[in-house]
């Protein structure tokens, strides 16, 4: 590569950007705990300390993706492993493209390929969280403002630099697990996120729609004490889907179905012998996992659509025509708005007490219809069965808006699919490229180590063959089932909104961090075999 090119001139400039240092020896077991455990409590402090000066009234613009963004709204975390995503999808799409010619098994290369992501994620902190202060959707307090005698913008930019502090934090976060515990940051989050999610699916006794609790469990103790079904409607279909959709059951059995398929594909593998050349005796064995690319590159194809629905709801608020309409009824005064333009409408919606005017919640700009409709994620079956679809966009009637169609749900539907499915096969093949997981690293990687394949000459060119004839058609079929996995569990439900997306990644995060672990603690027992899993001896 040429030394005058961009990213080598750029080389000082990320080489000086601060860093966890890395360690220059092997890392007992025990310790690299103690990272990971340390940083998973301060994720979750974080994740509870609210952002100075922000209004009640404030709007989650990525709600929908909250769960594995790994963020919580109205906190330090609330950009999550946002900015670490967007940019890691910005350099592999440019690094798949060859549009940057970095060559990655270079030390050198790849050095400025992660110094240039770091900085990217930076960029990232400032792109998705100025434009949600900038855009309206984080408010600052007028009775903050008025209390320390400044004016709002003030408080607007405290609110600013509080998220861009929250979002360089968890890239430091996530360097940290990186380097001296076990697995990666962003996969700790997304499960610390997920289980929260579901643990609150499962046991919260907060009271949510229709009078329920929103845990199942408390919510089925409140439906036999109510008596809200009885044995003459149990199997009507009103019963049925009180049962399901209400009573939560659907999600409860999706949750338990995706546990156990991503269990099943995670272990399903083919396995590749090898023999130590050195060590008469010495065997082991490659695994080719079935999900050969993990899971994580279906947080890309998620992030796309978030940043897609967040650029098109900024436009549609900045460019289209604004209604209005107020509903106003138990006390509560509900202001629907709606964003009408050429990619599509938008309704958010925020409540205020009737008697004070005081903001209670909002809600994100939701799209309706149009070219954003089709492109935002299914989340539940609210979003796709027709009669749900209905009752779920509230204010459409109020603001004039015409109904979602049948035909209109069901190309949603397909979109989403077609987005799942091949996006989690794009994204799967750059993964593998990006992260030394192809046929020509991984021969390298073996043939480094000493290792052999029988029956084959030792060199990497003759382990590469062999690599070639399974890695990249794994990778296609794992992310054909990822995709479809993601789909299914997004259709069903999951427990506590965790979303098919989250639920997913959560399973197979810790799946493979239990078998990093496994890993770590054959590492410990046999030293010869750091070198292969690329551990400093």
């Amino acid at each position: 590569m040429n030394q005058q090119s961009f990213f080598y001139a750029i080389e000082p400039f990320v080489r000086r950007l601060p860093s966890v240092e890395r360690p220059t020896g092997h890392v007992h077991f025990k310790r690299k705990l103690s990272w990971t455990l340390a940083i998973l409590l301060l994720y979750f402090i974080l994740g509870n300390i609210p952002l100075f000066g922000l209004s009640a009234a404030s709007i989650d613009l990525f709600s929908s993706y909250r769960a594995f963004f790994a963020g919580s709204f109205g906190t330090m975390m609330l950009l999550g492993i946002g900015p670490i995503v967007t940019a890691s999808i910005v350099l592999q799409l440019l690094v798949g493209a060859e549009i940057i010619k970095l060559n990655l098994s270079d030390p050198r290369d790849q050095a400025i390929y992660q110094g240039t992501q770091k900085a990217l994620v930076f960029l990232m902190v400032a792109v998705e969280g100025l434009p949600q202060v900038l855009g309206g959707y984080l408010l600052p307090d007028e009775g903050v403002a008025n209390a320390l005698g400044v004016s709002l913008g003030i408080i607007s930019l405290l609110i600013f630099i509080q998220v861009f502090i929250g979002g360089s934090l968890i890239v430091y976060m996530d360097e940290v697990v990186s380097k001296w515990g076990v697995g990666s940051g962003v996969g700790l989050f997304i499960v610390a996120g997920i289980s929260q999610q579901l643990v609150t699916g499962l046991i919260n006794p907060a009271t949510g729609e229709a009078g329920l609790s929103v845990g199942i469990i408390p919510k089925w103790i409140d439906i036999i004490r109510l008596q809200l079904i009885s044995f003459d409607t149990l199997f009507t279909s009103e019963g049925i889907r009180f049962i399901m959709i209400t009573g939560g059951i659907l999600a409860l059995i999706s949750t338990i179905l995706i546990i156990l398929l991503v269990v099943l594909v995670e272990s399903t593998r083919i396995e590749i012998p090898l023999a130590h050349s050195r060590v008469r005796g010495a065997r082991g064995r490659f695994p080719v996992k079935l999900v050969y690319a993990s899971v994580l590159p279906m947080i890309l194809v998620r992030a796309i659509q978030a940043n897609i629905e967040m650029l098109g709801a900024l436009l549609a608020s900045r460019l289209g025509t604004v209604s209005t309409a107020t509903v106003t009824g138990e006390g509560v005064t509900t202001v629907y708005t709606g964003y009408s333009s050429l990619l599509g409408n938008f309704i958010s919606q925020s409540q205020f007490d009737a008697a004070t005017g005081a903001a209670i919640s909002g809600q994100s700009p939701q799209p309706v219809s149009g070219l954003m409709y089709f492109l935002s994620p299914i989340g539940g079956p609210e979003d796709w069965i027709p009669s749900m679809v209905t009752t779920s966009t509230a204010g459409m009637a109020e603001l004039g808006f015409s109904p979602i169609a049948g035909w209109q749900i069901l190309l949603h539907v397909l979109t989403d699919s077609a987005f799942l499915i091949i996006g989690g096969i794009l994204f799967a093949i750059f993964w593998i490229e990006t992260t030394g997981m192809g046929p020509k690293s991984v021969a390298a990687k073996i043939h480094n180590s000493g290792l052999q394949v029988p029956g084959y000459r030792r060199n990497p060119a003759s382990i590469e063959k062999l690599m070639e004839r399974y890695i990249p058609k794994v990778t296609v079929i794992g992310g054909v089932i990822i995709g479809v996995l993601t789909l299914i569990a997004s259709l069903m439900g999951t427990l506590g909104g965790a979303g098919g997306t989250g639920l997913l990644l959560a399973v197979s995060i810790v799946y493979r961090l239990y078998e990093q672990i496994a890993s770590e603690q054959i590492q410990e027992m046999y030293p010869m075999m750091q070198k292969f899993f690329g551990a400093s001896a």
